[in-house]
């Protein structure tokens, strides 16, 4: 598990004493210190990032690559899709993006976001890293509005279905001291792992520490904080294994 003190907060930059606008505004954004980072993000998300139809599409396309660590070809990235520390940000071939969705690689000493090949991610969806990293494996689907958070390493396996609203929640927060608030506290985080196949339905939640096995399918709404075994059926609040999927010869 990683410590609340390894696990930076976003108010600690924002209200950091002596700093700049643009430097809060670099550090919590661009990623990368420096006006040539600052102009080349600003050019791209003034030109591409909110023009709508296919010349958005196209533009999009064209320059979401300067920024991103890698990008293969056949990426669409619909319209507001939003990059923070997009040097952090990796993606395969035949990815979808859809519109409104943010990617957060945000950290000081994390890999970042990496999204392998034919990974589908659902309108106003948000991956979040706070100094930790994201992996969706190739073939993911993620539907829409859901939320994916990391302040340790969490893992999408491939062909994993999440539909819509979904949460995988890979960090929690300290509140054993009464005496302090729990914003004071600092965070902690053990990851989440979901395995391939496996199918989250509508609104499901994943705390933290918490590994679904491979093909494993969790009900709607349901509230998972303990493991669940491949090939199981979970439902519930909180979740309890209610069958076992036979696996096909």
């Amino acid at each position: 598990m990683a410590g609340s003190d390894n696990i930076g907060r976003a108010q600690d930059q924002l209200f950091a004493p002596g700093t700049s606008s643009r430097a809060k505004y670099v550090d919590l954004v661009v990623g990368r210190r420096g006006l040539g980072p600052l102009l080349k993000y600003e050019l791209v998300v003034l030109v591409a990032q909110a023009r709508p139809g296919a010349l958005g599409l196209a533009l999009r396309k064209l320059m979401y690559p300067w920024l991103l660590g890698s990008c293969g070809p056949g990426v669409i990235f619909g319209q507001n899709v939003v990059l923070r520390h997009p040097h952090k940000i990796h993606i395969g071939r035949n990815v979808v993006i859809d519109d409104n969705c943010l990617l957060d690689a945000k950290g000081d000493a994390n890999r970042g976001i990496r999204i392998g090949d034919g990974v589908f991610v659902g309108r106003n969806t948000i991956l979040s890293c706070k100094n930790g990293d994201i992996e969706l494996a190739d073939g993911a689907n993620l539907g829409f509005n859901c939320e994916v958070f990391s302040a340790s390493r969490v893992t999408i396996g491939p062909s994993v279905l999440m539909a819509a609203y979904t949460y995988v929640i890979g960090g929690d927060h300290d509140f054993s001291d009464t005496s302090k608030p729990v914003l004071a506290q600092g965070r902690t985080s053990a990851g989440v792992t979901i395995g391939e196949g496996a199918w989250l339905g509508a609104g499901a939640k994943i705390l933290d520490g918490v590994t679904i096995g491979a093909h494993a399918v969790v009900g709607a709404g349901a509230v998972v904080k303990d493991d669940v075994p491949a090939h199981a059926v979970a439902v519930g609040m909180p979740a309890r294994v209610v069958s076992i999927r036979t696996p096909q010869p």
